[in-house]
């Protein structure tokens, strides 16, 4: 079944994520800054602008032509993918639980103190926010 132009797709491949790692870094780009803001291993220019092509297909860059060019912009914030994300990876291998998730972290024993102060004191900020 066709994709329809616009309709976000829910993940990126590794190519797609790559380019649009670049995207969201520049704010906005035309193609060849793109290209040049790619992360090692960098890509050939011509697979570039099939994963721009690609990423507004999948609604996650949109366009506006500037004498001739066009300039990309993200359609879907880094913050939001990476929330979608999250909640994939939580709801596949965590059941959703949050306690799940923290605990198969803490289990891997290379938790520092200064990351679990850290931790400990974001957590005793938001039961702070959350009703009784």
């Amino acid at each position: 079944m066709a994709r329809k132009k616009n309709e976000t797709a829910t993940t990126l491949t590794k190519a797609e994520e790559q380019v649009m790692q670049a995207v969201w870094n520049l704010g906005k780009g035309f193609a060849g800054e793109i290209a040049e803001a790619v992360e090692e291993p960098k890509p050939a220019y011509r697979t570039v602008l099939t994963e721009i092509r690609i990423l507004e297909q999948k609604g996650f860059v949109g366009h506006q032509e500037l004498g001739g060019n066009n300039q990309y912009y993200p359609l879907v914030s880094k913050a939001e993918y990476s929330g979608r994300m999250l909640g994939t990876l939580m709801d596949n291998y965590f059941g959703g639980s949050y306690r799940q998730l923290v605990s198969f972290f803490m289990a891997d024993n290379n938790i520092g103190r200064e990351d679990l102060d850290a931790l400990a004191k974001i957590i005793e900020e938001k039961r702070k926010e959350v009703q009784p």
